[in-house]
């Protein structure tokens, strides 16, 4: 099996990643993933897909992640993930639709619009 490459957005975040087989090493922006995500939370969250069909420590991952937060980069690598994981093995495919972590989460922060102090929050009105 040669390398798999696939792609993940959340918010505004977007992670392509590479998976080939290997020893579990999970490499994000040439950083362990451990140093680039201090948080446990999102450690987990990155190693769902891999938890529900057993592959955790079976791929070697290589993260390219930009934009957004913290948590909007550890959703968009989970997603790819699971998507690389379908390409690996169709069967893979029912556990994965189960948890929802094939669907992609396509909501965005609303723009600012003019005459308003924040998307649709106005400014105070003053009636003297």
């Amino acid at each position: 099996m040669e390398v798999i490459n696939t792609i993940g957005r959340r918010k505004t975040s977007v992670a392509r990643i590479y998976m080939q087989p290997g020893k579990g090493e999970i490499k994000v922006n040439n950083k362990d993933m451990a140093e680039y995500f201090p948080m446990d939370v999102m450690q987990i969250v990155i190693k769902q897909p891999l938890n529900v069909v057993d592959a955790d420590g079976k791929f070697d991952i290589k993260v390219n992640v930009d934009g957004g937060g913290f948590k909007g980069q550890a959703e968009a690598i989970r997603l790819a993930i699971a998507r690389a994981l379908c390409e690996v093995d169709p069967e893979y495919r029912p556990p994965l639709k189960k948890e929802g972590f094939l669907t992609r989460d396509s909501r965005m922060v609303e723009r600012k619009k003019y005459g308003r102090r924040k998307a649709r929050r106005r400014f105070q009105f003053s009636k003297r």
